[in-house]
């Protein structure tokens, strides 16, 4: 399967990595490196199905469409919630890339897909049959905390251990591995999607303002932490106000905003001890020297490393461009499919 004329292939194609992600999707393209960076949303009209926009367009008429139109997520909680949506969403940024679909079998791209580790048969047969009808030679799915092992540079085909936790939008998920493998591994439905759920129930109670999720995310990305920052911060809160129905605009601080996202904080940190306590004694020395890499859109909340490490008492740092650490490890994948086989999960396509 992995062959010297798979690979010489390769050369000749433009092999694609994909993250799919429940809040965004990347796509690399090897040789060129990460040419897609959109959020996983789709524009649908409920009447008909007819997809209207995909991506960052898309993204823009969340919480203000007709009602005859809505605006989908298909990805819910690191699981695929809409499997024909997924697939259409999928083809658009694979075809958006390699704009010929249909090419001749040596020239069609080899691709490796970062997929939650929580999904099932059925919804790998979906992404591999989705990848496939958009002109694939090949598909190779990998699941996210791999990938994002690989793409943070961690050792994991080496016999040391080493972490990665992937704080994404959906689900957080957390690995140990040695030798190329898996030895431990957590995933908990707890992420940014929970955190943003927070800050608008914060907002509802404290202050009888009712804000969007785009309002939500907007305030945690600005001043949100998990750790006391060396200056707090304040940003201006904007919505409804649940009495008068008018609307309202209230200076809130990063410790209000800490204090609401201390649930799904500390679920995330309850989640990691007990992984760590699961591991291996020989695999947490290693740990305790090398330290604990955090990786995806949660890592950049603020602190984030020094709570982790506050609590573990390890070392705890955030990968290098952590957004981007899955797909990198995706294009990792596809450039040493060799050496890395033991970490995809192949899948054939039908030749046409």
């Amino acid at each position: 399967m992995f062959s010297p004329i798979n690979t010489l292939l390769g050369l000749f194609s433009r092999d694609i990595g994909i993250d799919l992600g429940t809040a965004n999707t990347l796509v690399l393209v090897r040789g060129k490196g990460i040419v897609i960076n959109e959020p996983s949303v789709v524009a649908v009209e409920k009447r008909t199905k007819r997809v209207l926009a995909i991506g960052s367009e898309a993204k823009q008429m969340v919480g203000r469409t007709p009602s005859d139109i809505v605006a989908i997520r298909p990805l819910r909680d690191g699981v695929i919630s809409d499997f024909d949506v997924t697939e259409k969403m999928l083809e658009y940024f694979i075809t958006k890339v390699h704009d010929q679909a249909i090419l001749p079998l040596p020239h069609r791209p080899r691709i490796v897909i970062g997929i939650p580790s929580g999904v099932t048969e059925v919804e790998k047969r979906a992404v591999h049959d989705a990848a496939m009808n958009a002109g694939a030679r090949e598909v190779f799915l990998v699941e996210e905390p791999m990938a994002a092992a690989i793409g943070a540079g961690l050792p994991i085909t080496e016999s040391v251990g080493s972490m990665i936790v992937d704080i994404g939008g959906g689900t957080t998920e957390m690995a140990v591995f040695s030798l190329g493998g898996i030895v431990v591994s957590r995933s908990i439905r707890v992420a940014g999607d929970e955190m943003d759920e927070e800050i608008i129930r914060y907002a509802r109670e404290k202050y009888n303002v009712l804000v969007g999720e785009r309002m939500a995310e907007d305030i945690k990305v600005a001043i949100g932490s998990a750790f006391p920052l060396p200056e707090e911060k304040t940003y201006m809160l904007r919505g409804r106000n649940l009495i008068t129905g008018l609307p309202a605009e209230i200076e809130v601080s990063s410790v209000e905003i800490r204090e609401a996202l201390a649930n799904p904080v500390n679920q995330i940190v309850d989640a990691l001890k007990t992984t760590v306590d699961e591991t291996p004694p020989e695999l947490v020395s290693d740990l305790m020297q090398y330290g604990i890499a955090v990786a995806g859109g949660g890592a950049l909340l603020g602190g984030v490393g020094e709570r982790l490490s506050q609590e573990t008492k390890m070392h705890v740092y955030v990968a290098e461009d952590p957004l981007t650490c899955v797909v990198r490890g995706a294009g990792q994948v596809l450039a040493e499919l060799d050496t890395l086989h033991r970490v995809v999960t192949p899948t054939r396509g039908i030749r046409r």
